[in-house]
């Protein structure tokens, strides 16, 4: 007797092997090539602390009531997570698009909402393993003391996920690799360096404290920030909403691209 439809498949209302499957393809595909996504990331965060580190010349600067240092360490960490979770997502999309593959994770049954969980989860996975591979890369050079772990802990982790449905959005909108670099160089990059990385947006005039302010990058580099050095130049509570409402709506239209076939489905 044939089998009923219903019964080939019976993964309930959430398909778990197949966002399990998925989640692991996108772990054990930047794993893989570790020496590229995770080794070279941390040496290029290391390269930007000497940088800053020789250009003091040994002079103790201060931020606050925190030596420059102190305060460029977990910016630094912040940049290296936020990066390389956008990385991931955006680039598995657009390979997968431009050699043809991209079928092979559309036909399985797999709903909009387990698409975007499996990728995302392999950016957040990436961001959080080269985090904390930079922070311990710096520790020896720079120790970074907690003084809030909540702070580190929501900020760092709202951080990855919000540069993986980024990543998501950049990497199903783009056609080629062409924009996958535009959106790179003109939005994710600049965000990153003038969120109050490399400076203390206190010491901004007034326009461009407005302007760094409705930068969301800076509100996960505050928050970070203030998790290892207790000083913040913005407002903790407003940080912690921008950060959530953000990813919600970041979220809801990574949704709406995966479950509408937006340049998926010809």
């Amino acid at each position: 007797m044939t089998p009923q439809p219903a019964l080939l498949h019976p993964i309930g209302m959430v398909n778990w092997i197949g966002l399990w499957t998925l989640t692991v393809r996108e772990v054990r595909r930047f794993l893989k090539v570790y020496l590229q996504t995770i080794v070279a990331p941390v040496a290029t965060t290391l390269l930007f602390f000497a940088v800053f580190a020789l250009a003091l010349g040994g002079t103790v600067r201060m931020v606050g009531t925190v030596p420059f240092l102190a305060f460029l360490a977990p910016g630094l960490v912040m940049m290296a997570l936020a990066q390389n979770a956008f990385a991931n997502t955006s680039s598995s999309l657009i390979i997968a698009k431009i050699q043809g593959n991209i079928v092979d994770v559309l036909m399985p049954p797999l709903s909009a909402a387990e698409l975007l969980i499996g990728y995302g989860s392999g950016g957040v996975v990436r961001g959080v393993v080269v985090g904390v591979a930079t922070a311990a890369a710096l520790w020896p050079i720079q120790p970074l003391t907690i003084a809030h772990p909540g702070f580190v802990i929501y900020h760092g982790l709202m951080a990855a996920v919000m540069l993986s449905l980024i990543g998501v959005i950049t990497g199903i909108w783009s056609e080629k690799f062409d924009h996958l670099a535009a959106v790179t160089n003109f939005l994710v990059t600049p965000l990153s360096f003038l969120s109050g990385t490399f400076y203390s947006v206190a010491t901004l005039p007034a326009p461009f404290w407005w302007l760094a302010h409705l930068d969301p990058f800076f509100y996960m580099i505050d928050g970070f920030r203030y998790g290892f050095i207790d000083q913040t130049d913005g407002t903790l509570g407003l940080g912690l909403a921008v950060m959530l409402a953000g990813n919600l709506v970041l979220c809801a239209v990574a949704w709406w691209m995966l479950a509408t076939g937006y340049r998926l489905k010809a």
